[in-house]
């Protein structure tokens, strides 16, 4: 098993090129199981998440090949419906297979889903939204079993936007009978992708980037060739290392997808260049305490709350941060604890009370963003951390300790 090896305290200069985003790429490679014939993407994050689902591809017929950074997926010859338990508990984003399966052939086995040891995180909303189509839904040894001879159009409301769901069914309700309309919909930049996507396939999908996304059932779809959009999340956890550790440049960037975490970060007292596709920023010389409260897109986004809490552990003053998508998504706080921060808990809110400096010590990643939090701390910590159970960071992050080496950090990766 390999191990992060961080040396901290160095000054970090340079550019970075961000990858495609690993919340984008997964429903993207669903979407191809709607179609015959072969689509490509490209700019495809190479991680241990992408090749998890190209192995539930393979598993379910759909023939792939991926190669620096481009990918076809051809789901002309199907031969199964079902998502095993192997493959399922280790990445809950499996599931997003029911949608197209559904939809296309009118059934689908899955597991019940697994991932990151955080937070209840179920899948009801994609049940009910694929009952309301028409699917009979049954619980079986642990499975999902999803049937319909043909889905049909529904009006579908969801209590609290999920970004999951609203990918699910709308993958479903692309090829279902009639309209479907989805309100209180997710609205975060890969389901703005999704939808534009599977509009180029040929769906007919209105309101894309608001809560409210009409879908027009079509007879069949066409296979499609995509560019992944930047990740969103890779770059922000390179932002607050940079507000931290010297002046960086981020190229292939979306700025218009940061825009609450470039403000927080600028009313920390970070100087930053926003241009059509790069962002720099400069070390902040008097970091400054800065509440964030996470929500949905365009709100502060969760996968940044645990680097949000690394950077604060070592601003003047306190702050406090409140994560309202999931309430016990504080793995990391005990491992920032164990440099030296000091960061209590109440419920789903942590107080962050700044520090001088933090130091090195052996920690432990507990999933993909705590990971990047680690990282982020570690290499501003005096002298060595050792960061075990990197699998997670590898989910999400494409080779995270060459981009920092290449801006001047002292990081390796090891064996243990």
């Amino acid at each position: 098993m390999d191990k992060l090896v961080v040396h901290g305290g160095k000054t970090i200069s340079g550019s970075v090129d961000i990858s495609g985003a690993k919340n984008a790429i997964l429903p993207l490679m669903a979407a191809t199981l709607l179609v015959e014939g072969k689509s490509t993407i490209r700019r495809v994050p190479d991680l241990r998440d992408t090749r998890t689902f190209l192995r539930l591809l393979d598993i379910i017929g759909a023939h792939s090949v991926f190669m620096d950074s481009k990918l076809t997926i051809d789901a002309s010859n199907i031969t199964s419906f079902e998502a095993p338990y192997d493959l399922v508990k280790t990445m809950r984003a499996s599931f997003y297979v029911m949608g197209p399966l559904l939809a296309r052939f009118g059934e689908a086995r899955v597991s019940l889903p697994g991932g990151c040891a955080w937070g209840p995180r179920p899948v009801d909303y994609h049940l009910k939204g694929f009952e309301k189509l028409g699917a009979e839904i049954i619980l079986k040894k642990g499975n999902i079993i999803a049937r319909a001879k043909k889905l049909k159009g529904a009006q579908i409301h969801f209590e609290i936007p999920s970004v999951g769901a609203t990918a699910n069914i709308t993958m479903a309700a692309v090829l279902a009978e009639g309209v479907t309309q989805i309100t209180n919909a997710a609205m975060e930049p890969h389901i703005v992708q999704l939808c534009d996507v599977l509009k180029k396939m040929g769906a007919q999908i209105e309101g894309i980037g608001t809560t409210t996304l009409t879908i027009h059932g079509v007879k069949e779809l066409r296979p499609v060739n995509v560019t992944t959009i930047p990740d969103m999340i890779e770059a922000g956890t390179f932002l607050m290392a940079g507000a931290l550790m010297g002046k960086i440049t981020l190229n292939k960037v979306d700025p218009s997808h940061l825009s609450i975490v470039t403000q927080k970060l600028e009313q920390a007292g970070a100087t930053l260049g926003i241009n059509d596709e790069s962002i720099t920023i400069e070390k902040c010389n008097e970091l400054q305490a800065v509440d964030i409260t996470t929500d949905v897109h365009p709100g502060f986004p969760t996968d940044l709350q645990a680097q949000w809490i690394a950077l604060m552990s070592v601003a003047n003053g306190s702050s406090h941060i409140t994560d309202t998508i999931y309430n016990d998504r504080f793995s990391h706080v005990p491992e920032l604890n164990r440099l030296g921060a000091k960061i209590t808990l109440k419920k789903n809110r942590a107080f962050v009370s700044g520090v001088k400096t933090l130091k090195g010590a052996p920690v432990m990643s507990t999933d993909i963003r705590a990971s990047a939090s680690l990282v982020i701390a570690a290499l501003i910590a005096k002298g060595r951390t050792d960061i075990s159970r990197i699998y997670h960071i590898d989910r999400g992050y494409e080779k995270i300790e060459e981009k920092f080496k290449s801006l001047g950090a002292e990081i390796s990766r090891e064996s243990e």
